[in-house]
Formats: C-alpha cells, structure tokens, sequence
C-alpha cells in the first residue's frame, strides 16, 4: 500500500504499519505529476482548503492528475453530508438534490464534481458522504466538562454519526464494491437531535448534562463553526449503504460507541 504524504513526520509514523510513503502536495500540482501513474486504487480522503472560493483546488489538482496519467481504476472519495445544506429534518436519501448553505459545503461539492469527471472516463469512482465522525475515543468529553450550551429542544436539530472505525471499513467496501459515480450517505442508525446525542454522552460518563438555551444565547458563547452545526438539520437515510456496500456495522448506533468506550479491550 502506497500513501501520499507531505512530511517525514507522517512517513515515520506510516512505515511501521508497512505503508510505503511518497512524498507530494495536493496544493503543488507538479508534484503529483511523478506520482499519479503508480495509482491504480486510489483513496481520496484530504480535506478541502478551509478558506477561499467555493472551489476545491485540491481534488481538482488530483483529478487532473490522475486523468492524465490514465493509470487509476477505482477511486473512493470521502465527502460530508454537508452538501445537502438545511433539510428541516426530513430525511434525505443520496438522490436529494445538493443545496449547501456554507462555503465549506460548496467546497465538497466542488470536490465531488471533480471525482464524478473520472466517473465519466470508466473509473469506478464513488463518494460517501459522512456526517460527524466519533468513536470510542473521539466523544465530546472536553465540550462536556466545559459546559457549553445546546440548543433547547424547539430549536434543536437533528444529527448524523458515524464510527471512525466502520467509516475505514466503508471505505474499503466502497473502493472494491461501489458502482462508479456512485455516492452513499456513510452513517450509522442512531436517531438522535443533537443535544439528545450530548445528554446520552454525559449520562453515560457521569457528567452533567449541557445547558439547554436558545439560539440566541448559543450566539452569544459559541464559535461560529460550532454554531454552522447547529444551523441544519438532517435524518440520512442509509439503506442504499447497506444494500450495495453490503457492510455489516461494528458499532451501529451510539449506545455501541457509548459501550466501546466504557469497556475498552484489555491489552494483549
């Protein structure tokens, strides 16, 4: 296995797992040129820059490098959930249309539109759409000893998760299994408003559960990246996920990553 990397740092902590690095630059477009043809399968998980036009410079740079170099055959792009915007919490199967609310989003979208070019040339290209990614050790304990505020329950919105763990292994499925331009809602069961998530968290470790207030006293303490979350709300249907992926979740819902935590394998 192959990765691109843009550090020694990152190589050093890769190489253990016998990964073989290859230094590149998604923001230094010649840099990939020496590297795109010895992709076959690729991973495409890197982030959009986080400020700029709602372009992705980044998975264009990637895409084109690729198209070039004619090499790859399959490719699995992770995107966010983000795309589809505020929904008012209806539920939203992966053929709702894309309406973004944020730069962020519209970066994705971008991102998206970049991979579905390769779609177009025969590669097997898929997207998964994520929400938030938790984990046993990825929960919002330090939010939860700070005692930020959520939303009361008239302005509470609905949220989407899914386990980092099973998110890996959605990728794998999705690189050997998706069709191409294929995208997938890449969440778990649970069935949750947002500061429900939080109280069960709190419950579950013993900690005071989070203030509830209104959206005008969360303007008042929150950042605004906390605040963009708050703002839409969404229930992701994954039935096409799980027909076509055909992976059977490890953690499924919450009260699994919940009992994760709490019970942590004994080390060999």
């Amino acid at each position: 296995m192959l990765a691109l990397v843009r550090s020694d740092e990152a190589a050093d902590a890769l190489r253990p797992l016998g990964v073989r690095c290859v230094r590149a630059d998604l923001d230094d477009r010649r840099s990939l040129r020496r590297v795109a043809a010895l992709a076959r399968w690729v991973w495409h998980f890197a982030p959009p820059p986080n400020t700029g036009s709602p372009i992705d410079p980044r998975s264009r740079a990637l895409v084109d490098a690729l198209a070039a170099a004619g090499s790859v055959r399959r490719l699995c792009y992770i995107s966010t959930s983000g795309v589809y915007g505020d929904c008012a919490g209806a539920r939203v199967p992966e053929t709702r249309p894309l309406r973004p609310a944020s730069a962020r989003g519209r970066r994705r979208v971008d991102a998206e539109r970049a991979v579905r070019t390769l779609a177009r040339r025969g590669v097997a290209a898929s997207i998964l759409r994520a929400p938030g990614i938790y984990g046993p050790d990825r929960l919002p304990l330090e939010r939860l000893h700070r005692g930020d505020p959520v939303l009361r329950a008239e302005d509470d919105v609905h949220t989407n998760h899914i386990d980092a763990a099973d998110l890996a292994r959605l990728a794998w499925a999705a690189l050997h299994r998706a069709r191409g331009g294929r995208s997938y809602n890449a969440s778990d069961d649970t069935r949750l408003r947002m500061a429900d998530y939080f109280d069960r968290v709190a419950d579950a470790f013993a900690l005071a559960r989070p203030p509830r207030v209104t959206r005008a006293e969360a303007a008042q303490k929150l950042s605004p990246m906390t605040l963009s979350f708050m703002a839409e709300s969404r229930v992701l249907d994954n039935t096409r996920m799980k027909r076509e992926l055909r992976v059977r979740l490890a953690r499924p819902d919450v009260d699994a990553v919940l009992a994760a935590a709490l019970n942590p394998p004994s080390p060999s």
